[in-house]
């Protein structure tokens, strides 16, 4: 069952940083069903995710990712952190036993000292630095330095007065640790890692974020949020918090360290306190977040400076504590099964794998009558998809609806183009699945069969000039709106959610 995981690497420059930017994800692993470490990869593989954060070290896993190319950041869990930082050989011999002994066959590129540690281990934070430290001499000792950078991933809560971001400053009594940490990392040319969660944003703000804000859902201008001291305009959360701390930073006189975002997502189910925990939000979400990322889009005070992101997180979590939402931040289920298919179109190929070659483009239910009956005009003409079944006395005629029959029309366009991006879009009134449409003697593309037959490698724009005869099949009366409907072009031109 497919995912389209258009997580293209692209290469942008960051305020100092010498990496090109990416989107990744997160691998946890508190599930009771935890899949085999070549599982994974697999997956990954499948997927062709190229960037991945585990929350340890985890040996199969490093032999499992070994000559992939995957580039891998690896942790030290909360609870070694305070060996590690009080001992120049015990970290010295963690970083033997977890990074020299598999590199470079196994591609580790970041270590991660603990995990927001300041707001979730305070009494570790005396030995944070000394943590980074200790890890980087290690590196220097075995010439990794400069393949591997050393930082700690921190909560978004300890940046006070986030908004306006331009007012946005430290919590001052993590001052001690914060300055000597921001040294560490400029002068090893590392990363300031955020966790950034817009979901916990809008939910703790009563009502004072809106969704789409916190979605990442375009905004017309005079809805975004203005910062008065630089009258730059915020039109989501996520760029707010980034460049909080680019401006929290400063404040502190540090100007030239990138921010890298570690974690980032939004659950797709919640108890009943949790009405805006859904499949829909965090598809709408995690696609925004991956188009917005790869758009080299950057953020208003860093325009065209993309921001490297990982997507919390590969796999629902069911053994994690805590409410519904905990267990429910996933794009897949522990059989590799996506959670959603993301809403992307317009990548190319480069991340559009089909996995088992079992997905169907269907119409949505609820969508308008009228433009289902333009997209249905447009595939029987100009989209060259051979209706006749769908004529009365034939194979797919019956059930005579709207709905029966776009979902056949949109399904051959669908596999004759090869399943490309984009091509079960039809100006959102379509949408893939994993559940199989046919019916009696109804066969539809797709079940059993190849991925049809690439007629191009683009998709033409669904417009009634490209047609020279009339629509074959009209219900009731229902007008051709053809020449409203543009399809998501090839090419980051994906339509808006």
């Amino acid at each position: 069952m497919a995912l389209l995981l258009l997580l293209l690497v692209l290469t942008v420059s960051a305020v100092s940083a010498d990496e090109d930017a990416f989107v990744g994800v997160n691998i946890g692993t508190e599930l009771s069903d935890m899949p085999h470490p070549t599982q994974v990869v697999a997956l990954l593989k499948a997927q062709q995710i190229r960037h991945v954060r585990l929350y340890n070290a985890d040996r199969g896993m490093l032999l499992a990712l070994a000559n992939t190319g995957i580039k891998v950041a690896v942790s030290i869990p909360n609870e070694q952190l305070l060996g590690i930082g009080q001992s120049n050989s015990t970290a010295a011999n963690w970083v033997s036993q977890n990074v020299v002994a598999h590199y470079p066959a196994t591609n580790i590129t970041t270590i991660c000292v603990g995990s927001e540690v300041l707001t979730a281990l305070p009494n570790a934070a005396r030995v944070l630095v000394n943590g980074l430290k200790f890890i980087h001499s290690a590196l220097v000792a075995s010439n990794l330095d400069r393949q591997i950078k050393v930082s700690t991933p921190l909560a978004s809560s300890i940046i006070l007065d986030s908004f306006p971001p331009s007012q946005a400053f430290f919590n001052h009594s993590w001052n001690p640790v914060l300055i000597p940490m921001l040294n560490f990392l400029q002068s090893t040319d590392s990363y300031f890692m955020l966790n950034v969660y817009p979901y916990f944003d809008y939910m703790q703000s009563n009502g004072v974020i809106p969704l789409d804000y916190a979605l990442l859902k375009p905004l017309p201008s005079n809805k975004e949020a203005v910062d008065a001291n630089t009258l730059l305009h915020y039109s989501n959360v996520f760029d707010a918090m980034v460049d909080a701390a680019y401006f929290a930073m400063a404040y502190l006189n540090f100007t030239n360290i990138p921010v890298m975002v570690t974690e980032t997502g939004w659950p797709s189910k919640g108890d009943s306190n949790e009405p805006d925990a859904t499949l829909d939000n965090a598809n709408t979400y995690n696609s925004n977040l991956i188009r917005h990322v790869l758009n080299i889009t950057g953020t208003p005070k860093h325009p065209g400076v993309s921001v490297s992101t990982y997507i919390y997180e590969l796999y629902n979590e069911d053994m994690k504590p805590g409410p519904v939402s905990e267990k429910n931040w996933g794009l897949f289920d522990a059989n590799g099964v996506p959670v959603y298919i993301l809403h992307l179109t317009g990548s190319g190929s480069v991340l559009a794998n089909d996995t088992t070659n079992q997905t169907f483009c269907t119409a949505k239910e609820g969508a308008d009558v009228k433009m289902l009956q333009a997209a249905l005009d447009w595939a029987c003409g100009p989209g060259k998809v051979d209706c006749s079944p769908l004529l009365q006395g034939q194979t797919c005629y019956e059930p005579d609806n709207i709905f029966a029959h776009t979902t056949y029309a949109f399904n051959t366009y669908y596999h004759q183009t090869g399943k490309t991006p984009g091509s079960c879009d039809f100006n959102g009134v379509a949408t893939i699945t994993t559940t199989n449409p046919s019916h009696g003697s109804c066969l539809f593309l797709g079940s059993g069969d190849k991925n049809g037959t690439l007629l191009n490698s683009t998709i033409p724009a669904m417009d009634s000039k490209s047609s020279d005869s009339p629509a074959k099949f009209v219900y009731g009366n229902v007008l051709s709106a053809a020449a409203c409907i543009v399809i998501g072009a090839i090419g980051w031109s994906a339509l808006p959610l």
